[in-house]
């Protein structure tokens, strides 16, 4: 089964390893999900964006970084 984006962000928000491990090894991880390249971007940028959020808030800006590109 094809995992796209949509799978990537739920389990990064309920997974908090998975999501350690994105931000760790974000191409490790994005080359087990098929994404095109403004997907893989989009990612790219809410990693960014997570690195700068405190601990706690982490996978809520993560998901507030990517949740208009799922909805759209």
């Amino acid at each position: 089964m094809v995992q796209r984006l949509p799978e990537l962000i739920g389990r990064a928000m309920i997974d908090p390893d998975f999501l350690a491990d994105l931000q760790r090894a974000p191409d490790v991880v994005l080359a087990q999900y098929e994404l095109n390249d403004e997907e893989r971007r989009t990612v790219l940028g809410a990693l960014a964006r997570l690195a700068k959020a405190p601990t706690g808030e982490q996978a809520r800006a993560f998901r507030s970084a990517l949740i208009r590109r799922v909805a759209t």
